[in-house]
């Protein structure tokens, strides 16, 4: 199947409709006849076909003898239909997040062990994303990718108050990677810390993620195939860690105020 033919379809068009916009955005303009040909739509359902898709928008159709089936162009109708998608999606998730997060806490165990880097990082991202107010995190090792992934989460939730505590530095295949300066080039609030090999985040003072991992003797790599992510929702523990995290972040303030005096 051609791949705008596949596309179209995905937005409710039929096959043959999808085949006719196709054939008609290369005529521009064409008679019913001509689509069909060109198209190779049986000259029966031609008419049918059109006509949904000027219903649909796509196309408009000219009076005369025969009639003329003009195409509307592809960046309106596509921009069209994408913002029209876009939206039906955003009230997709704001329903069905609604659904996810009472659906959460009716759960008796609120804590989940996440095995493998990918499915940690997309874990962060998604409570990321769920944050309303506030995420803090310590960090002491970062995976491949998940400096990008964090950093992009963050910038598409800048109402979000976000502290990080780093580690300065740290391994990915034998290579250092400035963990302080990747996060900072982005405009992202994080100030170096002690930080063992462990990483923590805390969302709204509501759930957290501790993530570990083992690591190699020599340069200290990551090893990757070792990570374990334990996500936990229970309020009183998170908003614990997240206490004791902003009582470290108030006195490394005091104590740079005091160096300055």
């Amino acid at each position: 199947m051609d791949d705008n033919v596949a596309i179209l379809k995905g937005l409710g068009l039929t096959m043959y409709e999808a085949q006719a916009y196709v054939t008609l955005t290369s005529l521009i303009s064409s008679t019913a006849s001509e689509v069909s040909e060109k198209s190779g739509i049986p000259r029966s359902k031609i008419y049918d076909v059109l006509k949904g898709l000027i219903e649909k928008n796509f196309i408009e159709v000219e009076d005369g003898r025969p009639l003329t089936y003009n195409v509307k162009s592809p960046v309106e109708v596509l921009s069209r239909e994408k913002e029209r998608i876009d939206g039906e999606i955003d009230d997709t998730i704001t329903r069905l997040t609604y659904i996810y997060e009472n659906g959460m806490s009716q759960v008796q165990a609120p804590i989940w062990r996440i095995y493998g880097v990918e499915k940690i990082i997309a874990q962060e991202v998604e409570i990321i994303k769920r944050s309303k107010s506030s995420v803090n995190m310590r960090i002491g090792f970062l995976f491949e990718g998940e400096g990008e992934a964090l950093v992009k989460a963050f910038k598409r939730k800048r109402s979000l108050n976000v502290n990080i505590l780093a580690s300065p530095t740290c391994y990915i295949n034998d290579e250092e990677v400035n963990i302080i300066k990747m996060f900072k080039d982005a405009g992202i609030n994080i100030k170096k810390a002690d930080i063992p090999f462990v990483k923590v985040l805390i969302s709204d003072s509501k759930e957290m993620m501790h993530t570990y991992t083992k690591f190699s003797e020599d340069k200290r790599n990551v090893i990757p195939e070792t990570a374990i992510g334990i996500w936990n929702k229970y309020e009183d523990v998170a908003r614990n860690y997240d206490e004791r995290f902003m009582n470290q972040l108030k006195k490394m303030k005091n104590k740079k105020k005091k160096e300055r005096l």
